[in-house]
């Protein structure tokens, strides 16, 4: 009896474990589709948790297992990203690479929040959309909306505009690249300065070869390895706004020391150590896009269509913006 009460309380829990499973599952699905495989399953993901939501309400009998998803099994993917971080390739390449990083960061969040500003737009989903920009899109947009306190709802919102947008600077990249007069590798550290997602990165680079893929992403990942720094800023200045106050005090993410000791991990144990097998790694990365996945899943569900317009629009035009002049200020500094 008191087995079949366990299971009775945990029922909620699996089947919002499960619910997110499924509908992230449809998004690789509609992902494979012709002409949406550059969307990516994340986007499409999101979208179908908001149709779900827009159609059919939210599915209150399983809040608990959605919130599993959305929530744990948010922070559990971050510190799986962090395998993605060489360190070592980052400090070889030393200073000037990290000056750019910062800069494309500043500059980033600075005009996102200044049109933000103009166009009164959205605040918190600006904050984050300009932290996506400048950083690694929806990762970092996952990784610092629980620092913010951000509503679950923008988060979604956040990352589902970054996933299009950075989507469509990506295919712009790849069009315009014959036609630029700079080499591959020129080309590929503009990739990876400008782009928002490590994905948009691969694919406008990939074009460009191996050695402009190569600066791609060792540009892109000096900027994945500012996250943690600028995470620790965000923490400093959340507990100062709170003044004390007990509901505004930030606790401290612990999920980012996991993302740390992955990163470490796999700079310097997994690589020069105990070198691991390339299926194994595309299994681990496999695992942490479908658990994102299933995460921004358990967050769309809560967006609400009719709020979506008069909230994601400004933000939209905001970080169109904020692209277009990233591509120039980055493409002028390579």
């Amino acid at each position: 009896m008191l087995e079949f009460n366990y299971v009775s309380a945990r029922k909620p829990l699996l089947l919002g474990i499960g619910f997110t499973f499924l509908l992230a599952l449809a998004g690789y699905g509609i992902a494979l589709l012709p002409g949406l495989s550059q969307v990516g399953p994340l986007a499409s993901a999101i979208v179908i948790a908001v149709l779900y939501r827009h159609f059919f309400g939210y599915p209150e009998a399983i809040h608990s297992g959605i919130q599993f998803s959305a929530k744990k099994l948010l922070r559990f993917a971050i510190i799986l990203f962090g395998l993605k971080l060489n360190i070592n390739v980052i400090m070889d390449e030393g200073v000037p690479l990290l000056l750019r990083d910062l800069l494309v960061i500043f500059f980033a969040i600075g005009v996102m929040m200044l049109l933000a500003y103009l166009f009164k737009a959205d605040q918190s989903i600006s904050l984050l959309i300009g932290i996506g920009t400048g950083i690694c899109g929806a990762s970092a947009i996952a990784a610092v909306s629980p620092i913010l306190k951000a509503k679950e709802e923008d988060t979604a919102i956040s990352v589902g505009i970054i996933s299009f947008i950075g989507t469509v600077f990506a295919l712009i990249y790849t069009v315009i690249r014959p036609f630029l007069p700079i080499d591959a590798e020129a080309y590929g550290m503009w990739a990876g300065l400008g782009l928002h997602e490590i994905a948009n990165v691969v694919l406008a680079a990939e074009p460009a070869g191996e050695d402009g893929l190569a600066m791609a992403l060792l540009a892109k990942l000096g900027r994945v390895f500012l996250l943690v720094p600028l995470s620790m800023i965000l923490i400093w200045f959340m507990k100062r706004k709170g003044n004390g106050e007990t509901d505004n005090q930030v606790s401290f993410p612990w999920f980012l020391v996991g993302f740390i000791i992955m990163s470490v991990l796999g700079s310097y144990v997994l690589g020069p150590y105990i070198p691991a097998p390339q299926p194994v790694m595309d299994t681990i990365e496999t695992i942490t896009s479908f658990t994102l996945t299933m995460a921004m899943v358990g967050l769309g569900v809560n967006i609400n269509l009719h709020d979506l317009r008069s909230k994601a629009l400004k933000p939209i035009l905001a970080v169109v913006i904020t692209s277009v002049l990233l591509s120039i200020v980055t493409y002028a500094i390579v």
